[in-house]
């Protein structure tokens, strides 16, 4: 099968490599997937996990992306709640090959069922990133209607979910980014936007939820925005300085069907939108994630058509 790989962790993005690999077999409880649309996170390349195994053991050359659409072809031994010819889309292991190939086997665990009027490209896209803004907000942030909601990077893939989702459940939505960002963020719902380069941050006070994708400095000033008793999630690892008065989370997106199919229905019944920058094929997949311009939205990989 055609696959994309990495086996060099200093390359970044540089070091993506379209191959011919052995189609992969189904272990118990696994299923093989025939991927229609991939996602990708540029960041991953930094996981370990994409480049060790669990007990810290080279595993390259590794095949990176975790989110997928497609269908399933073929059931391991043991494995129940799915049947060949389903259409799914869910979240792979970290630590396992991933959906830019075109199949991939991973745990039936690992997936829901695609309803038959969402298409695979929009499947792919939904994952990571309504798993991540919806565990963020309501998992960990705990999110009330009518508190208020500030999301850095509102314009982005994940920023986009959670802006959405957090206005859908009643929340007061300020997004944050660059300048060009601003029409983007206030689209996809968010009431105020702060630009990031030229606004100042800190006269944005008072915040009961603080939803910080960027980290840096920009998660440094965060924690003075946060009202006491609110809170600061963070999804790029732990506040290096917390709120004096409020709580301060980091968590790693996890699977959950139940949560996932939520998601897909809210797009169903128009209440949510998806962020989809470019969409590519897997033959053109490498220079796709090597964009010699800033892109808005997410990138899928279209494997099968």
């Amino acid at each position: 099968m055609k696959a994309i790989v990495v086996t060099d962790q200093t390359a970044g993005t540089a070091g993506l490599k379209l191959v011919k690999r052995p189609e992969p077999q189904p272990a118990i409880n696994d299923v093989i997937v025939q991927v229609h649309a991939s996602g990708f996170v540029p960041t991953e390349l930094e996981w370990p996990s994409t480049w060790t195994d669990r007990l810290d053991r080279d595993r390259t050359p590794s095949i990176p992306g975790h989110e997928l659409a497609g269908v399933v072809t073929a059931l391991g031994y043991g494995t129940t709640g799915l049947s060949v010819g389903q259409r799914v889309f869910g979240l792979t292991d970290w630590y396992r090959d991933g959906t830019l190939a075109e199949y991939v086997a991973m745990e039936a665990r690992d997936l829901a069922p695609l309803p038959g009027d969402v298409d695979f490209t929009l499947g792919a896209s939904l994952p990571i990133s309504g798993l991540t803004a919806w565990q963020g907000l309501f998992l960990h942030g705990r999110l009330q209607a009518g508190q208020s909601v500030l999301v850095h990077g509102a314009a982005g893939a994940v920023g986009s979910m959670v802006t959405q989702l957090a206005r859908d459940a009643g929340g007061y939505v300020i997004g944050t980014g660059r300048a060009a960002d601003r029409q983007t963020a206030l689209d996809f719902g968010a009431k105020e936007f702060v630009d990031l380069d030229n606004d100042a941050l800190k006269d944005v006070g008072g915040i009961d939820l603080v939803f910080d994708g960027i980290g840096g400095d920009i998660g440094k000033r965060s924690a003075g925005l946060v009202r006491a008793g609110g809170t600061l999630v963070s999804v790029v690892g732990p506040a290096e300085i917390r709120p004096a008065d409020g709580r301060a989370v980091d968590f790693v997106v996890e699977f959950d069907r139940a949560q996932l199919s939520e998601i897909a229905q809210r797009f169903r019944d128009g209440r949510l939108r998806t962020n989809i920058g470019k969409v590519s094929t897997l033959d053109e997949a490498v220079d796709a994630l090597n964009p010699t311009e800033r892109r808005k939205g997410k990138t899928i990989i279209r494997v099968h058509p």
